[in-house]
Formats: C-alpha cells, structure tokens, sequence
C-alpha cells in the first residue's frame, strides 16, 4: 500500500505502549505504513463518528454509533477485570443520590457515559469536559460527581475525593463479564484482506510490546505529559493484558453484551451489521 494510513490514538501510556511497534516498523506490517494522530479518546470518537481517520481507537460506546462503516479488530483493546470507570465526588454521598445531580462525563460517546446510563436511567444530567479536567470540575463544584478515567482513577484519594461507585465492579458483578473499554476500529472500505493484515500486525506489535516492556519507554514519555513513573507503570499493567491481543470468545461476548444493552437503553441506534469485519 503505498500512501500511509491514518491511525488515531491517546497519548495514554497504554495507547503508545501497544502502538509503538507498529508505528515505528518493529514488526512486520505488510508493507502497511501509518501516520498517526494523537488525541483524547473522545476526540478520537467524534472523529469516528465523522469518518476521518482509516484507523482508530474508540469507545465500546462509540463503536455502536460506528459498526456501519467500521469494522472492529480483535487486537489493541483495553478490556479486561478491575479496570472500569469510578464515579467520585467530593462530599461523601452514596449512589442513591446521584440522580439530579450533576455528574461530570469524559464524553458523550464515551463507555463511561454509557455505563452511568446503564446504572441508572435516571441519571440525565450529564456536563462534558476533557477526562483530565473532570476532577477540578469536582473539587471546584461545577460538578456534584464526575467519572474518571485513564491515569486519574489512581491518583483521585491524592485530591480528597472520595469513591462512590466502581462501574467496572458492578459490571462484572451484573454480567460476570469483563468490561469492554476502548477497541481499534478500520474503515471497512480497506476491504477484509488489508484489514487482517493490519489485525495480525496490531496483535504482532502488542506481543513486542508486552516481550520489550523499555522499547517505548522515551515514546511513552514524550506524551504522559507530568504523569509520574509509577503511574505510567500502573495505568500499562492495568489496560494492556490478554485480551490487547487478541479478544477471544470471553472478550468478544463482553462486547456484544454491552451493545446489545445499550441498544436496549436506546442509547446507541440498533443494528444487524456484525461489528467485525
């Protein structure tokens, strides 16, 4: 293929750990090259839902709104247990107080939306802000709660906020199954043979990833921004597992869960295309 193509992801430890490999020629690519694009994952998911770039990663929640014109890769996912979004606030309040409040989200497309959705239906009062900001949004009171994400579910207790709700947990707890978090999306338009070759690449580069723990380790730096050593190593050890690399059935279930759930809550549109390709 000779004109590169476009692959978005975060800036996230976790992103640039998996995407190091593939993105610097560490493994065999096919003769597939990318240009990648780094953004906050809701960024990322409005620009799904736009069609703009051949590869991204995405929200589960993003990928229903999606399925039509991108098809998921079994590979580059962060799924797995005891991984999920927690709910926060500063006053120490409980769940069942949660509705009319005013709960700071990551993003509309985000699973971390969907999943307050699926808790609670009768949490409506939603305000959107980049996922870095929501806990000032909390301690400042512009939001009676907010749902974290990423590196700031292990550095909240650092800020005085209290814990009111593990989403993963009760996930898991509601279903047995792992939660799906973010996954890789192609264009279906690259037709199935590029994209397998590109699925075998990813889930190549997150077994390089996984065997050379350093490689990416400047890479990694370079976009963890003011995020410490310990954190950075954390926030990998939590999102990169088994399932990066490939899904498998258990993985595959959790994700088709998911969806089926959120076209129940009406909160993605329902559809018969198959999310893979």
């Amino acid at each position: 293929m000779k004109n590169p193509l476009t692959l978005g992801f975060s800036p996230c430890p976790n992103d640039t750990f998996m995407f190091y490999p593939l993105v610097h020629g560490l493994v065999d690519t096919a003769g597939i090259s990318f240009n990648e694009r780094l953004e906050d994952v809701e960024t990322l998911n409005r620009l799904a839902v736009k069609g703009v770039l051949d590869l991204t990663k995405v929200s589960y929640s993003a990928l229903g709104h999606i399925r039509e014109h991108y098809a998921l890769l079994r590979a580059g996912s962060a799924l797995g247990r005891g991984c999920g979004p927690l709910v926060i606030s500063k006053e120490e309040i409980t769940p069942a107080e949660l509705p009319g409040k005013t709960i700071a989200i990551p993003g509309r497309y985000t699973t971390a939306h969907l999943l307050m959705r699926l808790y609670d239906p009768r949490l409506v009062s939603f305000l959107e802000m980049p996922f870095n900001e929501i806990m000032d949004a909390v301690m400042t009171g512009r939001a009676d709660a907010g749902v974290i994400i990423h590196e700031s579910r292990f550095t909240y207790q650092g800020f005085g906020l209290h814990q009111l709700l593990d989403l993963g947990e009760w996930w898991e707890e509601e279903t047995g199954l792992p939660i799906p978090l973010g996954g890789i999306v192609a264009k279906r338009s690259l037709g199935a043979e590029t994209i397998g070759k590109i699925e075998n690449a990813l889930a190549s580069g997150v077994e390089y990833a996984r065997n050379n723990p350093m490689a990416a380790a400047q890479y990694i730096r370079e976009h963890a921004q003011e995020m410490s050593e310990e954190v950075c190593a954390a926030h990998i050890g939590l999102y990169v597992n088994d399932f990066s690399r490939n899904l498998g059935d258990e993985g595959e279930r959790a994700i088709t869960e998911l969806l089926r759930r959120a076209e129940e809550a009406e909160v993605v549109p329902k559809s018969e295309v198959s999310i893979f390709i």
